[in-house]
């Protein structure tokens, strides 16, 4: 009986220290910080040797951002903005050694200003450099958008042979086609088996349910550059999802039977695979939704699109409160103060 009490002790010392250190470092991020707005969410080194060295440790490039703190307009929005977005943050502290040098003081930081050649009382700059100290992309200045530090993520990672999760390259089409997206919507039998299928076209990167002009339809956001409207009609064509077509101006378009857009109203089950599944709870890009939307309804397991900190969200959140489809980082951070 004292051997088999002991082994019990001994299994669960084992599974308490498994629990509190396996634990804490998978959710490390989850920790809060109190950085200055001007440096967003990232958990930043602030002793350049001491960063070098954790580069050369695991392989990861350091990520340098020179910021000045306290800092004026741009660089508050740069923090506020770029720095706090949830993909910027998970992809810094995941695959680089984050650091940042204050280009408005002295001492040590004023030492690696001088190394880098860096100006003082300057706005936001990005270096991503290995741990050779060579620089791996140019110099990112005078672009103060997720989309620029997104960019010179990715082909860092790409330089170094690193994998791009699926998470972060949609993410970066995603940003890439934002400002070019047109608008159009389809007609059909049924707007949730619609929203399925033409979400797995590619160039599409929005899809909402709902009614117009008396009936379903699906209000569509694709890239003009990657598919037209009339290939597109064609892939809906293919399910039976493209037996209306309407737009804002239909003179813009050398095709026939376009009808004028109407008011459109929203199906408060829009997505309704995603609606109605676990995945609903976790906050995600539209992009992202779309997607996932699409890959349940088709039944399969989406997973894989989801970043790891998404799918360590979807594990601990007990709320059934639907976060897809609100503003991303909002509700992200909403998220985290009920873990």
């Amino acid at each position: 009986m004292k051997m088999k009490g002991s082994r019990r002790v001994v299994v669960l010392l084992v599974f308490l220290f498994s629990s509190f250190f396996g634990g804490s470092q998978s959710s490390k991020w989850l920790s809060k910080n109190n950085n200055p707005i001007e440096l967003g969410k990232v958990s930043w080194e602030r002793d350049y040797s001491l960063a070098l060295s954790q580069s050369k440790k695991t392989g990861k490039p350091l990520f340098i951002l020179f910021q000045e703190v306290p800092g004026c307009g741009t660089c508050q929005r740069y923090g506020h903005h770029v720095m706090s977005h949830p993909f910027i943050v998970e992809a810094i502290e995941t695959h680089f050694v984050p650091l940042v040098i204050y280009n408005n003081k002295g001492g040590a930081d004023k030492k690696i200003l001088r190394k880098f050649n860096e100006p003082s009382w300057n706005n936001p700059v990005v270096r991503i450099i290995d741990s050779d100290e060579n620089e791996l992309v140019s110099r990112i200045s005078g672009k103060y958008s997720v989309g620029s530090v997104l960019t010179g993520i990715i082909n860092a990672m790409h330089k170094t042979g690193l994998t791009i999760p699926a998470y972060l390259s949609d993410f970066h089409t995603q940003v890439v086609s934002k400002n070019v997206l047109n608008e159009v919507n389809f007609g059909m039998y049924c707007f949730w088996s619609g929203e399925k299928n033409i979400g797995a076209i590619g160039g599409v990167f929005s899809t909402e349910a709902g009614f117009m002009n008396g009936g379903e339809v699906v209000k569509i956001k694709y890239d003009p550059n990657i598919i037209d409207l009339e290939s597109l009609k064609k892939e809906a064509d293919k399910t039976r999802n493209a037996e209306r077509v309407f737009v804002s101006d239909p003179r813009e378009y050398n095709l026939d039977n376009l009808e004028k857009s109407g008011r459109f109203r929203l199906d408060k089950e829009s997505k309704y695979y995603l609606y109605n599944s676990k995945y609903s709870k976790i906050p995600m890009t539209e992009y992202q939704a779309m997607r996932i939307n699409s890959v349940l309804g088709h039944g399969k397991n989406p997973m894989g699109l989801l970043s790891p900190r998404q799918q360590y969200l979807l594990n601990h959140l007990s709320s059934n409160k639907k976060n897809y489809n609100r503003d991303f980082k909002e509700s992200w951070y909403s998220v985290l103060k009920e873990i």
